[in-house]
């Protein structure tokens, strides 16, 4: 059983699914927006379907495992101790056996929508997918202070990109398709449609256009209404009818500036627990161990840090606490949230930034109404706070302003949730640099900043775009031989290789038919010794090494070590090539 189960995981998965819709089928929606619109709409349906499965199955979890009636553990008045240390253990425990069991089998390609959109057009592996969403779901299950929206946002994603391959839509169509996935995920889970909507424009797709807006507000939509029907769960409505002067904005900016710093801490606290257990001993599967330990003895001082700290949140916007319990309340969970990501277990960072951003605007609240008066609800600094937390995680200001407009309905809390969100995404972009997704990226070597399509990139390699038809003459020639063999006119350029047949340079031969050449020998004609192109480079890195060798044109050799002439690239014919691809994918996006 277990050889077949390596076998099976063992074949790649086809770039081409084995089931196709029919031929009609395929053509109607290839052929007509409003289609795609309506096989959307059946991606939210199916989306919705599995946030409800997995949070009905996560709740059972906590219900069983910690013995607390509600939505999320973290929300409960009291765990009994035992509970809350000895079950983030077992969960730890239970992440090792599975991380054990995948070491010895072949490696599951697990690719996010971020990375699908951005570097695969959108195909997301199935294998990984479940096996993310399985493993999203035991951390939250047995107390890991991570969030389920990865799981989320990768169940809808995964069925996305299926259906898109089952109907073979187009590259942008699927990228697109793969946003509406994740936009239905999180309307779903959040119960807001309008934040499912631009957080697939923002992060998962990257762009906004008019022909996105359809398919992407009917998933959302689809979504919500689908969830609703389901498994309705409490959404977090905080009631503001005011207004905020000019003076509150200051407090506004401040907030802003307050949680990108808090946020950047955050994230620089999960690479250094990583960076800790690098320098360890402890194998990399059995780090959950660890690390749900020490989450059950944080968990031991309150519940906040266990789970998502989405109960948590319901219930710290409606309690007064004081500003010791605040600042507790924030260092525990979000080392707790460091601890659970740095150490193996799977989920993110989006429930916890908005417990902390929200506490964090609680605390805020009470300095500043010590020390010049407040004139609007803590309450609001604490809706400021959330927001703003969250931008400087997930880098989606627009996404966190209509959250804030859809929990309080309020437009003059809105913009001043957009002023702050902005603010923290303007520091973070300067201090630090990345969001936490793209960061993530950042510390496994991926040059992702966003998931703009830059895949196509990576594809245009070298070996694509050279000439493969290339003269050659040997080094050991005369001029006078060279002079023969290539007249003026019949090449520009030829190689040169040496006896064994390696590259050797370039002669231009215009050079060999000067005058001031004439008493010149072959070799002193030679240009561009060391300077080659490899077939697997992509557009980039070619114009990179056009620009470093100050030449435009390059040979192509089978490899550092063999060095062996396989064919030519010119620097035009490579910005020529690159011009066509881009105006291809900006017309599949709708841009063109």
């Amino acid at each position: 059983m277990f050889q077949s189960l390596k076998a099976r995981l063992s074949r790649p998965e086809q770039q081409d699914p084995g089931i196709r819709a029919p031929a009609w089928l395929r053509a109607f929606v290839r052929g007509d927006e409003i289609w795609l619109a309506v096989l959307a709409a059946g991606i939210g349906i199916v989306a919705a379907c599995l946030v409800a499965a997995i949070v009905t199955a996560v709740q059972s979890l906590h219900h069983i495992l910690f013995a607390v009636e509600g939505h999320d553990v973290s929300g409960a008045a009291a765990v009994d101790p035992w509970r809350a240390a000895l079950v983030p253990a077992a969960g730890g425990c239970l992440m090792a056996g599975l991380g054990w069991l995948l070491a010895r089998l072949p490696r599951l390609s697990i690719i996010d929508p971020v990375e699908a959109n951005a570097l695969h057009g959108g195909r997301i592996p199935i294998h990984g997918s479940l096996l993310l969403v399985l493993q999203t779901m035991l951390s939250n299950g047995f107390g890991a202070s991570v969030g389920m929206e990865a799981g989320y946002a990768q169940a809808g994603a995964m069925v996305a990109s299926k259906l898109g391959r089952i109907f073979h839509v187009r590259r942008g169509d699927l990228r697109t398709l793969v946003g509406c996935g994740t936009a239905a995920a999180i309307a779903a889970a959040f119960d807001a449609p309008l934040t499912g909507a631009f957080y697939a424009f923002e992060l998962v797709i990257a762009s906004y256009s008019i022909s996105t807006l359809a398919p992407v507000g009917v998933a959302a939509m689809t979504g919500v209404g689908v969830m609703r029907l389901i498994l309705p769960q409490p959404s977090l409505q905080v009631g503001f009818a005011g207004s905020l002067g000019a003076a509150d904005y200051a407090l506004v900016c401040l907030m802003g500036v307050l949680c990108a710093l808090l946020g950047i801490a955050m994230m620089r606290t999960v690479a250094l627990v990583e960076a800790v257990f690098n320098r360890s001993r402890v194998p990399v599967w059995a780090r959950p161990v660890v690390g749900g330990c020490c989450i059950g003895l944080l968990a031991l001082a309150t519940p906040a840090v266990l789970s998502s700290g989405h109960g948590a949140l319901h219930v710290g916007f409606n309690a007064y606490y004081t500003a010791p319990v605040l600042l507790a309340l924030i260092g525990l969970k979000a080392l707790a949230s460091a601890i659970s990501i740095g150490s193996g277990f799977r989920g993110g960072l989006f429930f916890a930034s908005l417990f902390l951003g929200a506490m964090l605007g609680k605390l805020v609240a009470i300095g500043w109404m010590l020390a010049v008066g407040l004139t609007i609800p803590a309450v609001v600094i604490g809706i400021v706070g959330m927001c703003a937390m969250a931008t400087a995680v997930l880098g989606a200001p627009l996404t966190m302003a209509f959250l804030a407009l859809e929990v309080t309905g309020s437009l003059p809390l809105t913009i001043a949730v957009l002023a702050a969100a902005v603010v923290s995404s303007i520091t973070v972009r300067r201090v630090f640099g990345y969001s936490f997704a793209t960061w993530r990226f950042h510390l496994r070597g991926e040059s992702i900043r966003s998931a703009a399509d830059v895949g196509w990139i990576r594809d245009l390699t070298v070996g694509r775009m050279m000439r493969k038809d290339v003269r050659t003459v040997r080094d050991d020639q005369t001029l006078a031989q060279f002079r023969r063999a290539f007249p003026l006119g019949a090449t520009q350029r030829v190689i040169v290789v040496d006896q064994a047949d390696r590259y050797a340079g370039i002669v231009f031969v215009s050079d060999a038919h000067r005058e001031t050449a004439e008493t010149a020998e072959l070799a002193d004609l030679i240009r561009l010794k060391t300077k080659v192109l490899l077939p697997n480079v992509n557009i980039r890195e070619a114009m990179k090494s056009f620009a470093t060798a100050e030449s435009d044109v390059l040979a192509v050799v089978d490899g550092p070590d063999r060095m062996r002439v396989i064919g030519l690239l010119t620097e035009q014919h490579a910005l020529k090539r690159y011009n066509e691809e881009l105006d291809g994918r900006l017309r599949e996006g709708g841009l063109l």
